[in-house]
């Protein structure tokens, strides 16, 4: 390798979520786990849902809702016609979040990923005033998704002020798109089920949120049945998935992404001791070789826990986290022999 040449990295960040109720200890440590010289890692702005409702998946993403006011009512998160003291406490929640960003990474120049819920989980999720889930009303899916569309740009451009050295990565979280797409949903009376989302339906909603952030764009499915062709349709820049226990026909499909110019945000670390830094390791690279990629390839990968690690300890999250720069480095290593 000649000196002017740049070595192609295999990242490693994490999915999300933070175990923890302090959001300054959270951010500090994501942050000085994953920043170092070789741009391995890939800080991020961890969410920590144990604060309570508001720091939720469900609830952070409504309270950057547009002009939409929510409420929380004993089912969940409900459209209404005011904002509340619910919507307050998740505006401060958010500010709480933003505040201590901007003083951890006072100075910080390169790629910063926020994670929000995407728009189908949202819809699957956030209830009308008459207490159905918006999803089944078209004006409703309409509105939620031109919202949430502008309310992520504002977010994103309040990072980008308070963190002007940050190239803000945007990732979307859609655990719920796998059903939302089989009609597993149960209606609000649970005796039915809604009706299926047609797929290109689903690919141009998540395209039309996703097309408002000029950067990087990350969709995160850890759910087996992770649409990965519909996601590349919507102009995903990577998508993210649970790749332990993957099977052939999976891998396959991993291996179409990376040819289709699409990044890989390969989940191959959890919780359970056995799942090691090398055996991780051993995952991707027996996988690339069982489909054909290059180990130059692996440049399109990045290392991250199967899930977010909100349900782990810290201790386990912060060895996950490391074992996932290991990884990365070491998949550096393979892919510029």
């Amino acid at each position: 390798m000649s000196p002017a040449t740049t070595p192609a990295v295999t990242q490693a960040t994490g999915v999300g979520s933070w175990p923890g109720t302090d959001v300054r200890e959270a951010i500090v440590t994501v942050r000085d786990l994953l920043i170092d010289g070789d741009g391995i890692g890939l800080p991020y702005l961890p969410e920590t849902p144990h604060r309570g409702p508001g720091a939720d998946i469900i609830g952070r993403a409504a309270g950057l809702l547009v002009d939409l006011p929510v409420d929380l009512q004993p089912a969940g998160w409900r459209l209404v016609d005011r904002p509340g003291r619910d919507a307050q406490r998740t505006a401060a929640l958010h500010r709480a979040d933003l505040d201590e960003l901007a003083e951890a990474y006072d100075g910080f120049a390169g790629s910063l990923k926020v994670q929000v819920c995407g728009p189908w989980t949202l819809l699957a999720s956030l209830e009308l005033t008459r207490g159905e889930r918006s999803l089944v009303d078209e004006g409703a899916r309409r509105d939620v998704l031109a919202s949430l569309a502008e309310g992520i740009s504002r977010y994103v451009a309040d990072v980008r002020r308070l963190v002007p050295g940050a190239d803000v990565v945007l990732q979307l979280d859609e655990p719920s798109l796998p059903a939302v797409l089989a009609g597993n949903l149960p209606t609000a009376s649970g005796y039915g089920r809604i009706r299926a989302i047609d797929p290109q339906v689903a690919a141009r909603g998540l395209q039309e949120v996703l097309a408002k952030h000029d950067g990087l764009t990350v969709v995160h499915c850890c759910a087996p049945g992770a649409p990965m062709p519909l996601l590349r349709a919507a102009g995903a820049g990577a998508i993210s998935l649970d790749l332990n226990d993957a099977s052939a026909t999976r891998w396959e499909s991993v291996a179409a992404t990376i040819e289709s110019g699409v990044r890989v945000f390969a989940g191959v670390l959890t919780g359970d001791s056995a799942t090691s830094a090398d055996a991780a390791r051993g995952v991707i690279l027996g996988a690339f070789e069982r489909v054909g990629l290059e180990a130059a390839a692996l440049a399109s990968v990045t290392v991250t826990p199967a899930c977010g690690l909100a349900g782990t300890t810290l201790a386990i999250a912060r060895r996950i986290t490391r074992d996932a720069v290991a990884v990365g480095r070491q998949l550096t290593e393979e892919g510029n022999r």
